[in-house]
């Protein structure tokens, strides 16, 4: 029982008759207030979420928008002691940001929870960028960079963010690019054979991005165009995919079940 309501209880039984009368008259307006105030905030915390279920071309995703002029995006690799993080749940839940809104893997990683490619955080760069030819998702070139830099945000191609060297404050290697200046990554087919869970983000323009992450498995192709003609992106990242695609959302969603290394946070900014 509501500690309010038990309260308000408490103090009819301690009346005589009369007191008890009138104050049971008042309790339907008292108990409307408090549906009222339970309501709003349900409803005040949904329209708070940034993520929400996208149909495409008969597939589900959940797709998180930020506007980094109310949200800070953050990147996390180690906790404090030098121990990688490991799980998203395991993030801080309020930083001088603001809360906690989701988070999501940011990267691939070797067996050690190292990201395998181009790693920046607070501004100092952690590990150097990959531009090595190899096998896999990541040496599909073009492979690619997100970054934050203040209250603005990008995806370049590798070449194409070594070239330009922004300052920036957080940024994270992948690969492949899933949108490369409002195109399709050349080499995906239309709908390849090779299906499985993904996530990835992009740019809708400097200030805001869309992270999406598939609700079950789809293509290249598919994803790739859930970006670029859903969502708008004019560049757009793949991070990674199988087991690997989580989304935290603190009491939403419970985020990964086998270890991840570099993830992003998403943090609502105090107004």
């Amino acid at each position: 029982m509501d500690p309010v309501f038990r309260g308000w209880l408490e103090r009819i039984n301690s009346m005589d008759n009369r007191m008890q009368g009138k104050y049971l008259r008042l309790l339907p307006i008292f108990l409307i207030g408090l549906l009222a105030l339970v309501v709003g905030a349900g409803d005040a915390h949904a329209a708070s979420s940034p993520c929400a279920t996208v149909s495409y071309e008969g597939n589900t995703y959940t797709v998180c928008m930020v506007d980094l002029r109310h949200e800070a995006v953050r990147l996390f690799w180690k906790t404090p002691d030098g121990a990688p993080y490991g799980s998203l749940s395991e993030l801080p839940r309020v930083l001088e940001a603001g809360h906690l809104l989701f988070a999501t893997n940011a990267g691939m990683f070797d067996p050690d929870g190292r990201p395998v490619g181009l790693y920046v955080e607070n501004g100092r760069e952690l590990v150097r960028a990959n531009t090595k030819t190899g096998h896999g998702n990541f040496h599909m070139k073009p492979n690619g960079v997100f970054y934050v830099a203040g209250q603005t945000a990008g995806v370049l191609e590798t070449t194409a963010y070594l070239k330009l060297r922004p300052r920036v404050d957080f940024a994270t290697q992948s690969g492949p690019m899933l949108v490369i200046n409002g195109r399709i990554h050349p080499r995906f087919a239309f709908d390849g054979a090779s299906r499985k869970s993904r996530d990835g983000i992009g740019t809708v323009n400097p200030s805001t991005l869309a992270v999406a992450v598939s609700d079950g498995e789809v293509s290249f192709g598919e994803f790739g165009r859930l970006f670029e003609e859903r969502l708008r992106c004019s560049n757009a990242l793949f991070l990674d995919g199988g087991t690997v695609p989580s989304l935290y959302i603190p009491g939403e969603r419970a985020g990964n079940f086998v270890p991840i290394g570099p993830m992003i946070g998403v943090f609502g900014k105090r107004q």
